[in-house]
């Protein structure tokens, strides 16, 4: 039994080259068309294709790509999806991955290797494309530091800054010309703010960051 296939894509010119890739293979026919998420959920209600092929955005209609395919996944024999799409968008992945795509391909790939993922999605396997996928793992992996500084006033960051360089609170006081009680005030809000109980931490934080932070 050939996998039978919906194309869903706004641009009539899109489906037609999906249309000529995925027809020349003996094991894939495509049966049906469809420019948006009406027009798909009431192709896919009658026909039950094996494998839906779909944009994330689709022009002007309500309903967008990821939305459909949850759609779809929620039908009696819902057909497996395949997201298809021109934006490097990671969390488009994984707002389609949530709504039940078992593929998520860029559109710059080779014919060849989208007739390789209906078919893998077809067999009841997922596939990613591997840059968007390499590149989410690595900000799983690395996730960015908090900008802490942000909360932290002007003068918090002065003093911050200068405790970095290793001065004292009476030795900070001079340099700013501040008591040296409100100098100590100051410490203790930006230890607070940054999460740390100790001058110490603050100061081997400070040079982690490379020094200056009283300009952020």
């Amino acid at each position: 039994m050939a996998i039978e296939v919906l194309l869903v894509d706004d641009h009539e010119v899109v489906r037609r080259g999906l249309r000529e890739v995925l027809g020349d293979e003996p094991d894939i026919e495509v049966v049906a068309e469809a420019s948006c998420a009406d027009e798909a959920l009431a192709v896919a209600l009658h026909l039950e294709p094996d494998v839906a092929v779909v944009d994330v955005r689709l022009g002007e209609s309500e309903t967008d790509g990821v939305a459909l395919c949850r759609e779809l996944r929620s039908r009696r024999n819902p057909p497996r999806c395949l997201v298809l799409t021109a934006f490097d968008d990671e969390e488009a992945m994984i707002g389609a991955i949530m709504a039940g795509a078992s593929g998520y391909l860029l559109k710059q790939v080779r014919g060849q290797d989208v007739v390789n993922a209906v078919r893998e999605v077809a067999a009841g396997r997922s596939l990613l494309d591997p840059v968007t996928t390499a590149r989410l793992l690595d900000k799983m992996r690395h996730p960015a530091e908090p900008d802490l500084l942000a909360g932290l006033s002007e003068r918090e960051r002065d003093v911050l800054d200068l405790i970095g360089q290793g001065m004292s609170n009476r030795e900070i006081a001079e340099r700013l010309f501040l008591a040296e009680k409100t100098v100590k005030n100051h410490v203790t809000s930006l230890l607070g703010k940054l999460g740390m109980q100790r001058r110490t931490q603050a100061a081997a934080w400070v040079a982690r960051r490379g020094g200056d932070v009283s300009r952020g």
